[in-house]
């Protein structure tokens, strides 16, 4: 965990690798477990949702589905029927703006605790899967006991061994803070934030921080000791795991963070094999594609072999990167086609055993004959390469630019439209410098032809200030002399 004056980042090791990277700027915090009371600026009956003003730069967006209407069917639901424009109601983000996008928004609030989240409107007890059915079973047992007050229960992996007072108490004090807020919500008038989430180093050590990790790395003392205090009060037992990095390497570059943060921003992921990955992101979905590359095989190896192993080997990797770059949506991967069923469901088994260790919640369709594999995944916040770049200016996010020589030819179709409107004798012609290099290449060949084709003598200058695809033709009088080549 590192903190400087712009961001703080977050990184979870596994073994040597880097499994996930969390950056959040100063200024660009997360909203997501935010509260806010909120009023309905518009509700869409089409769509079956309505728009919520909750006091940030975009509207939240509120489907139908997540309104909290007691003793109405879901079934039977109609946004118009339960919501109207003016309406101030409290709802919680599940997602993070992003885009042209707001913040998805949900009234089903949940507050999260240590080893518990109390869901005020909710009902029942949840307890989380990675747990075995042992532990799973006492601790429904014992949440059973608590007295809940109303709303539901869902109890935390991080649950996992923990008492029944440790358990009273978390639950406790979360409900004392949905009364709290209830109270504060009545007053307040909208749009107006009730509740903050913790930031990013806190939510990982309260979410993640459990038996199962070694250790906390922190280059920063405040933070240090915030961790400190918030674990002494939950899980005392842990805080002498928290270390304080003093290190004579920055702790990031000691651990190679910093490479594993740049790595997200290639295009192309290189497998231990010699094969690769080349991940492409498109608006619908991301589209994963496995190459073989140098990776041959030796000797009498059967080449569904070597694509076998490539492939297994590629499966841990991609959902490696699905983590890393925190990938959401569709994602499509492209194994290399193999002809044994039995490898495809090896392939597949691999897929699913690595994904088992993903947080985030994943789908997965089966991988076709074809090798291809379709899964979704969800994911709440911008991703590193989100955070660390913006949309080229040249190519305005496209991942491409128009050649030299296409605008080139633009160019010289610009001269002929002029020279066939003009009676001039002269065109004065304006463009780019890599432009007018194109255009004067082979000893000007090209310019001498379009000099032939118009009609007309051309004079080019070169103006750096313009885009390369800008073209400025203006014919020139006869009495006036034509400007001095760029």
């Amino acid at each position: 965990m590192s903190v400087d004056r712009a961001e703080t980042r977050v990184a979870i090791l596994e073994g040597d690798s880097v499994a996930e990277v969390q950056i959040e700027r100063r200024g660009q915090r997360s909203v997501v477990g935010h509260i806010w009371k909120g009023r309905v600026e518009s509700v869409l009956a089409g769509m079956e949702a309505a728009f919520i003003e909750v006091g940030i730069a975009k509207n939240g967006f509120l489907h139908v589905d997540d309104v909290v209407a007691v003793g109405v069917p879901k079934h039977k639901r109609q946004i118009a029927d339960l919501l109207k424009k003016g309406d101030e109601i409290l709802v919680q983000a599940v997602k993070d703006p992003m885009g042209t996008k707001g913040a998805r928004l949900t009234m089903q609030l949940s507050i999260a605790g240590r080893f518990l989240v109390y869901v005020p409107f909710g009902d029942g007890i949840g307890v989380s899967k990675r747990l075995d059915d042992d532990e799973r079973d006492r601790l429904r047992t014992v949440c059973q006991q608590l007295p809940r007050e109303g709303g539901g229960v869902i109890v935390r992996t991080a649950a996992a061994g923990v008492s029944a007072p440790e358990l009273a108490r978390d639950l406790a004090s979360l409900q004392l803070l949905w009364k709290t807020l209830r109270q504060r919500a009545g007053q307040a008038k909208a749009p107006i934030l009730m509740y903050e989430e913790a930031d990013n180093s806190l939510k990982v050590v309260r979410d993640i921080f459990q038996q199962g990790v070694s250790e906390v790395l922190v280059d920063d003392e405040r933070q240090h000791q915030r961790i400190l205090g918030f674990l002494r009060r939950t899980s005392p037992e842990l805080a002498d795991r928290v270390k304080l990095w003093d290190g004579p390497v920055p702790l990031m570059e000691a651990h190679g963070v910093d490479q594993a943060i740049r790595s997200t921003l290639r295009r192309r992921v290189p497998l231990k094999s010699g094969g690769s990955l080349v991940i492409d992101d498109t608006e619908a979905m991301t589209v994963i594609d496995v190459n073989s590359g140098r990776n041959v095989g030796k000797g009498q190896t059967r080449l569904e072999d070597t694509i076998t192993r490539t492939n297994l080997e590629a499966a841990a990797e991609v959902v490696r990167q699905l983590r890393l770059r925190d990938i959401g949506g569709i994602v499509i991967i492209d194994f290399i086609d193999m002809d044994d069923a039995r490898n495809r469901r090896a392939v597949s088994d691999a897929l699913h055993k690595a994904l088992a260790a993903d947080r985030s919640k994943t789908y997965v369709v089966d991988i076709s004959p074809l090798g291809l594999v379709e899964m979704t995944r969800q994911n709440i916040s911008d991703g590193p390469r989100e955070i660390l770049t913006e949309s080229c200016p040249t190519c305005g996010g496209d991942g491409f630019v128009v050649s030299e020589e296409t605008h080139a030819i633009d160019a010289e179709r610009a001269i002929l439209a002029e020279a066939a409107r003009t009676g001039a004798e002269r065109l004065q012609v304006t463009v780019h410098p890599r432009v007018a290099a194109a255009l004067q290449a082979d000893g000007a060949a090209l310019l001498a032809e379009i000099e032939q084709a118009a009609g007309k003598r051309i004079t080019l200058a070169k103006d750096g200030s313009l885009a390369p695809g800008a073209v400025k033709v203006k014919a020139v009088p006869a009495a006036e002399p034509a400007a001095a080549p760029g």
